[in-house]
């Protein structure tokens, strides 16, 4: 009897098989009727309605900035002149096109132009925003920077720049350049990781006092060398940032490796005379992806806070470029100017705190331990 009793309550043959849905420990999974583990991570990311919501607003935002082009331009999308249509936003003809007299590329903010588009053979299909990042309005009655107006919603800055366009035009920089040197740094990371925790041993005593001697090289101070070197660029800041931006995934990874690798599944592929190439790509890779996969979000928001950090002291993009700290190096100059800093300042804050909801999402979704 006593035997019998112990076979039921470890879930022997009398128990009966596990009612669908529910874990075998007496949980419920996360995708009623099972499913893989990306599908009830999927599930469980998806019951997360602050990730989610944040997750579709960071998609939004994403999208935007990168039509830029089609939202906030100071060229139109279309326009029609003496019955022949024409598209500016991809080739800007000269204004004597249009009637004028200069061969130069036409100036949409001209008062002649404006003027002439205004006739009952013309017209013109501008944008949202009719500003692009870099265009000057020579016309504006007021200094600069402006205050908000009809014409420019949130005013111009310094130069008399419209504020909404070089906030979506630096977003999109700002946020591109941190995706790329998440995916540079977490493939360096991820090979880093996995070729100390694979093998081990030498191999992963060795590359840990190289990393701990180039993780001691002051990174400001070569990127102030590098600045008054070479002329400013994106490329040159994505792979100085990139020499030091993988280390902290590196440490994950190779804890994941270390503990995957003495599993039964790693021992059953070695017997099967599978090489170490294969068995890190095809089995221990795959499930040593978690803190990768959580690490992301939080791994741009520090690409796009470095980036504004650079270019507020000046060793950032090209000052032709729009950006983030250009415009809060422009606010701090302007103080009275509240229309530069505040936008600015909210942006940075909304991103950052939908990546960090995000990256929180996904590491609840990841831990199997929450239902």
């Amino acid at each position: 009897m006593t035997a019998k009793r112990a076979l039921n309550d470890a879930g022997g043959p009398s128990a009966g098989p596990p009612q669908a849905g529910l874990h075998p420990r007496g949980g419920s999974s996360a995708v009623p009727g099972g499913g893989g583990p990306n599908q009830r991570a999927w599930a469980r990311f998806r019951r997360n309605r602050i990730g989610l919501v944040s997750l579709w607003l960071f998609i939004v935002m994403l999208v935007f900035s990168t039509a830029a082009e089609l939202v906030s331009n100071d060229r139109p999308l279309l326009v029609s002149f003496k019955g022949e249509l024409s598209a500016p936003m991809l080739h800007n003809p000269p204004e004597t096109a249009y009637g004028g007299d200069f061969a130069t590329p036409t100036d949409w903010k001209d008062s002649f132009i404006v003027e002439r588009f205004k006739q009952p053979d013309a017209w013109a299909l501008f944008t949202l925003n009719p500003h692009s990042a870099t265009s000057i309005n020579y016309f504006d009655p007021l200094p600069s920077p402006m205050p908000p107006s009809e014409r420019n919603w949130l005013g111009t800055d310094s130069e008399g720049r419209d504020m909404v366009a070089r906030l979506l035009y630096g977003f999109r920089i700002s946020i591109w350049f941190a995706l790329a040197l998440t995916v540079v740094g977490t493939l360096l990371g991820v090979a880093a990781g996995a070729l100390q925790g694979y093998f081990g041993g030498r191999v992963d005593l060795v590359t840990q006092r190289l990393m701990e001697i180039w993780g001691a090289v002051p990174e400001l101070y070569l990127l102030i060398i590098f600045a008054s070197i070479f002329e400013p660029s994106l490329l040159l800041l994505l792979i100085l940032l990139s020499l030091w931006g993988w280390m902290g995934l590196s440490d994950y990874v190779r804890a994941e490796f270390l503990r995957n690798r003495n599993l039964e599944f790693v021992k059953a592929a070695r017997a099967l005379g599978l090489s170490n190439r294969q068995i890190i790509w095809r089995h221990v890779l795959p499930n040593s992806l978690t803190p990768v996969i959580t690490f992301l979000p939080f791994r741009m928001s520090a690409a796009i806070l470095a980036l504004t950090s650079l270019d507020f002291l000046g060793l950032g993009v090209p000052s032709s470029m729009p950006s983030l700290g250009q415009l809060l190096q422009q606010g701090k100059a302007n103080l009275d100017a509240w229309w530069i800093i505040v936008p600015t300042f909210l942006l940075l804050v909304l991103t950052m705190l939908l990546l960090t909801f995000i990256g929180d999402a996904l590491r609840d979704a990841f831990d199997t331990r929450k239902s």
